[in-house]
């Protein structure tokens, strides 16, 4: 008898593709195996992550639950399961409205999936569980992660701020950290499998410590990770500009692993906004940080998340956000017009701004940013620059005869493809030849290959996928931490 299969789908933020691989990790371990990639529902169990942050998610959802109906009365036994954050808001509704799911779980207890599906299956009803606070920390579930040497590792979850666009508190629970041995173990053992690149996650990074009573333990654990041997490359994601504070600078100026890169969430430029959001701190305080780091690390690439269009954003507001982008230089800043979330504050606030107006405002914005953004990428032509080659990050590579990887800032670069192999995970010299908004060239013959612990581990995995079904995406390119994701309308990684 073959092998069950599932598929994973994931929406919304970093965070939801983390707990996508731990719920990969918990079926291979029950004895499942990935559906072949495009099996578009054809698998024995479908699960939804979902994200309760768009306005339209729960339609979203019911029309895909809809169009999974028919192939399931076809096939018995199939089973369909629902989880995340919109699991967690909608609760009994979802199978209210779609009887054809199995199991409904929440975000604390993603570890419980395996039996909920067996318990659904034995007793021939929909189980629903979900639970109010964390049952076991993520990390400590089994994995099946979508890279071989890049690796996300969660350092907490849940938040404790009170942003009035985001639900994703009231969802994700209050914040709760990790235990740092917890996190340096298990970034040691994937350093020990080959793993050259972390990104430390959190709903609210740098408050990292708030529970344990150190306002410097993400500093101190910065400061760790440069210290584990085999780690090339550290980055973090989401920080809070209230929790950055100048500890954390020093200690990314002054731990070589730590990339010279910041995705630092500013959502407004206007005061009177930021304070109707609920964000504690305002401009200057915003644009002082950014001073800062550039001090302590000129090359630096900062990125961000703007919100156009927030309840009662007049054009003097909108006006100090352009002013905020002029001043700050962002590599690149991810835009979102607001939208409302139900649950929210901001959902039931006066002044909502007419379509149209936002719709300008954000076109207004994107116009600058794309300017400052060629402006920036055009400094680095030029320079000499060591890229981690990536796989899945250059789309149209095979028509170009080029590769794709990874600066230290995270900018994306394009290279001639040597005449020696160059695998993802190995590291390569480049000189920058040419730039354009949202990438770089690199057009002349590579300098130099260094073939890496990551590429032979890349290389393995490779040997071993070939053997079995290829695996469902979970919607990031397969290998290789990306720039950071468009947060999904200003909530849950926009902190």
């Amino acid at each position: 008898m073959s092998a069950k299969t599932y598929e994973v789908r994931t929406y919304g933020c970093q965070m939801n593709v983390h707990d996508s691989e731990r719920l990969s990790g918990l079926l291979e371990d029950a004895g499942y195996v990935r559906a072949p990639e495009g099996a578009d529902g054809d698998a024995d169990v479908v699960v939804f992550n979902t994200c309760a942050v768009r306005e339209n998610a729960d339609n979203r959802l019911y029309g895909n639950l809809g169009r999974l109906a028919p192939m399931k009365s076809k096939r018995p036994g199939m089973q369909i399961a629902v989880g995340g954050c919109l699991a967690q808001k909608d609760r009994d509704t979802i199978v209210k409205k779609a009887p054809w799911v199995d199991v409904v779980f929440g975000t604390h207890n993603i570890g419980k999936l395996p039996v909920l599906l067996e318990r659904a299956r034995v007793q021939e009803e929909a189980q629903v569980e979900i639970a109010e606070s964390l049952e076991a920390f993520p990390s400590t579930l089994p994995t099946r992660r979508e890279s071989a040497y890049a690796a996300w590792v969660s350092i907490s979850v849940g938040c404790n701020n009170t942003c009035t666009f985001c639900i994703v508190p009231a969802l994700r629970g209050k914040e709760k950290d990790r235990r740092t041995g917890d996190i340096l173990a298990e970034i040691e053992a994937l350093v020990g499998e080959g793993v050259s690149e972390i990104t430390l996650l959190g709903q609210n990074v740098n408050a990292y410590g708030a529970d344990i009573g150190d306002r410097e333990a993400f500093s101190k654990l910065l400061r760790a990770c440069g210290k584990i041997d085999g780690l090339e490359r550290v980055r973090f994601t989401s920080p809070h500009p209230r929790d950055f504070t100048d500890d954390v600078i020093a200690a990314m100026a002054e731990t070589p692993n730590v990339m010279p890169q910041l995705h630092m969430p500013l959502q407004s430029g206007s005061d009177p906004v930021l304070k109707a959001m609920r964000r504690s701190y305002r401009q200057d305080r915003y644009l002082g940080i950014i001073e800062k780091v550039r001090a302590a690390i000129p090359h630096a690439a900062i990125t961000t998340d703007i919100i156009v269009g927030f309840p009662g954003e007049t054009e003097e507001d909108f006006e100090q956000t352009l002013h905020v982008v002029r001043e700050a230089r962002f590599a690149q800043a991810f835009t979102f017009q607001y939208s409302k979330r139900p649950g929210t504050p901001a959902a039931t606030m006066e002044n909502q701004i007419p379509k149209q107006v936002v719709q300008s405002r954000y076109e207004r914005l994107v116009a600058l940013q794309e300017e400052i953004s060629w402006e920036e990428n055009k400094k680095q032509v030029g320079r000499t620059l060591e890229l981690m080659a990536a796989e899945g990050e250059g789309r149209k590579d095979g028509a170009t005869h080029r590769l794709s990887g990874r600066a230290p800032d995270n900018r994306l670069v394009h290279f001639t493809k040597p005449d020696v192999e160059v695998r993802p995970g190995d590291v390569v010299t480049v000189e920058i030849t040419y730039a354009a908004p949202h990438h770089l060239l690199a057009e002349g013959a590579v300098l130099d290959v260094r073939r890496t612990r990551a590429g032979d581990a890349w290389e393995k995995r490779n040997a071993a996928e070939t053997t079995k079904p290829a695996g469902v995406m979970l919607g990031l390119p397969a290998v290789g931490v990306p720039a950071p994701l468009p947060a999904p309308t200003g909530g849950c990684s926009a902190h």
